[in-house]
């Protein structure tokens, strides 16, 4: 049992659970009264807060949906700042990033199912890899204003943070970039129905 001490797992458990909790489910049923899992998406973030709770509360959507995009970006942020307080090794700390994530993504508190974690990598994307994230979020917002296409717009900014992590900083500094093709493997799966309904022109604009 000694494993239950290490230092690695127990941040790594930690990531998980944290990353786990779905704040987006959360927001909507204590302070709209919705079950946001039962419409709109289904997801949990704050993209289908965002759309749920409109329909009832314009004003109230709003301030849920910018609710949902923080906290969930400091599930996976406050971990790695913690580790790094404790001089977690740059592997340890892109291994949390990875779960921080997963657990968004399949949550252990809704029998492995989630959201799509770009809130949340975005947060650990701003603590490990700074500039390239900024590029990300530049080229996010950009799309977001202009095609006011959500799932769109979060992919094009993901494939620039990763186009300009790779000119920018030449990788992660760990020998490997697989934890960033992880994170980013994982949003995309996540997105495919997203990308099903582009192809086919049937994608749900946010106003």
């Amino acid at each position: 049992m000694d494993y239950l001490t290490n230092f690695n797992i127990q941040f790594f458990v930690l990531a998980y659970i944290l990353g786990s909790i779905p704040f987006g489910l959360l927001l909507a049923k204590f302070f709209a009264g919705v079950n946001i899992k039962e419409q709109g998406s289904k997801s949990i973030g704050a993209t289908n807060v965002l759309r749920v709770v409109k329909q009832t509360n314009p004003s109230l959507a709003k301030k849920l949906g910018l609710a949902t995009i923080i906290l969930d970006a400091l599930k996976g942020l406050i971990v790695l700042v913690f580790a790094m307080s404790l001089d977690a090794s740059l592997s340890t700390l892109w291994a949390i990033a990875v779960l921080s994530v997963l657990g968004h993504c399949y949550s252990v508190f809704l029998g492995l199912e989630g959201g799509k974690g770009v809130a949340t990598a975005l947060g650990v994307f701003l603590i490990l890899l700074p500039i390239p994230t900024l590029v990300g979020i530049v080229v996010w917002i950009f799309c977001a204003k202009v095609l006011k296409i959500s799932s769109l717009a979060s992919l094009l900014g993901l494939s620039s943070l990763v186009i300009a992590s790779l000119i920018l900083s030449s990788g992660l500094d760990i020998n490997s970039n697989a934890p960033l093709y992880i994170i980013s493997f994982i949003i995309f799966y996540k997105h495919i129905p997203n990308i099903m309904k582009l192809i086919s022109g049937k994608e749900e604009k946010v106003i």
